[in-house]
């Protein structure tokens, strides 16, 4: 009986304290508790840059043809040979510039030979003429054989000068020759690395329409980067701007302190463009234009190659050791770069604040006033509340 009673009352006070805990929500109802994301207001490093993929190339390259025709009968250097200037790079077949320099000789020592008895009949001429100018003086000579001395002497003169101009002509034939047998040995004009050789020992090149070309030599202990720059941050790029690099061969490692040389004033598609206005215009397509950016980086341990891929980061404006936060952070920008952020006081409770903002790169944003490093700033409300309708909801639970 007694254990009857005592389960009665305990079944009532149950029944009290849940009418009580009731009543108490209805009362004082719990206060909602929202769950924000936040970021500390920290000091470190910020830049603004224009993304741009570049290209390697070597600062300077030659391609070194041949000039005259003949069927290469040496090649002297292999691909990645270092070369001096004027170092032998290859040997064409000089049997056709030979016997034209041989000819050419032959030609120029007969004309000369030619002078020479011109010359010998001029002073023979010449002292007829004389002879007859004086008997004709006298009295006693007769002036058809002063004539016909004179006709003579005016006629060999006349010989020696074409011959002398045969004898120039001559005289250019043979320099040609020359130069075209030199031209069979083709030597390096630079210093550099054998970058391509294009052709083989024993082919015939005909250099009658073009050059061939027989080897490439650059300098690749300079390289130069062009970036391709989007017509829409072209307008934002100066000629002196830092710039830096990295390659895919060694993403972590910053090619840096450069400085941006030149900035071409037209795309290359400039040099392809038709000069037909009316049909080019209707049949292009509207593709992403983009002008290159130029700029150079050394390259003693031969690291960077061509037509390595780069990618480029040109700095437009840059600050170190400044208050930064997450440019999420940034609840409604006002003038006079000032915004809206919402942080977190000490006691736990949202506050509004205005600051002043400085660089933006849309990653971390620069803070000039207004808020003190190790303060807590709240990036967004993951329920999507409004931050500012919450803004003095007491309490905060992370």
């Amino acid at each position: 009986m007694l254990k009857h009673i005592k389960i009665k009352y305990l079944f009532i006070a149950i029944i009290v304290f849940a009418i009580c805990y009731i009543i108490k929500l209805i009362i004082s109802p719990t206060q909602t508790t929202i769950n924000y994301i936040t970021a500390p207001v920290t000091k470190g490093n910020i830049e603004k840059t224009v993304l741009a993929d570049g290209t390697i190339s070597a600062f300077k390259q030659v391609s070194v043809g041949a000039q005259v025709s003949g069927q290469i009968k040496k090649l002297y250097v292999e691909l990645g040979d270092e070369v001096k200037q004027g170092d032998m790079i290859a040997e064409i077949d000089d049997l056709k510039q030979s016997n034209d320099l041989k000819q050419s000789e032959a030609s120029l020592n007969s004309l000369e030979a030619q002078r020479k008895s011109k010359q010998a009949k001029l002073v023979n001429y010449q002292l007829t003429y004389e002879r007859q100018l004086k008997l004709v003086n006298k009295g006693v000579g007769i002036q058809s054989d002063l004539d016909a001395a004179k006709a003579d002497l005016d006629a060999i003169k006349a010989d020696i000068v074409a011959l002398d101009a045969d004898i120039i002509s001559a005289q250019v034939a043979v320099d040609t020759a020359k130069v075209n047998l030199g031209y069979t040995k083709i030597r390096s004009p630079i210093d550099g690395v054998v970058v391509a050789i294009p052709v083989d020992q024993g082919q015939t090149v005909n250099s009658v329409q073009s050059a061939p070309t027989i080897v490439k030599v650059a300098q690749l202990d300079k390289m130069t980067i062009e970036a391709q720059i989007s017509e829409a941050d072209v307008i934002n790029v100066k000629k002196g701007m830092s710039v830096y690099f990295t390659i895919l061969g060694q993403p972590n490692k910053r090619f840096d302190g450069l400085t941006l040389r030149s900035i071409n004033p037209a795309p290359d598609s400039i040099n392809s463009e038709s000069t037909s206005n009316s049909s080019s215009a209707s049949s292009t397509t509207k593709s992403a234009i983009y002008y290159n950016g130029l700029f150079d980086v050394d390259n003693p341990n031969h690291i960077l190659r061509i037509s390595m891929t780069a990618q480029v980061y040109i700095v437009l404006a840059e600050v170190k050791d400044v208050l930064t936060i997450p440019s999420q952070a940034i609840q409604k920008n006002l003038v006079n770069n000032k915004a809206i952020i919402y942080l977190l006081n000490q006691q736990k409770e949202v506050e509004e604040r205005e600051v002043v903002l400085g660089i933006n790169n849309n990653v971390n944003v620069e803070i000039k006033s207004g808020l003190k490093e190790g303060e807590t700033v709240i990036i967004s409300s993951p329920n999507g509340t409004s931050l500012g309708n919450n803004a003095k909801t007491p309490r905060i639970r992370f």
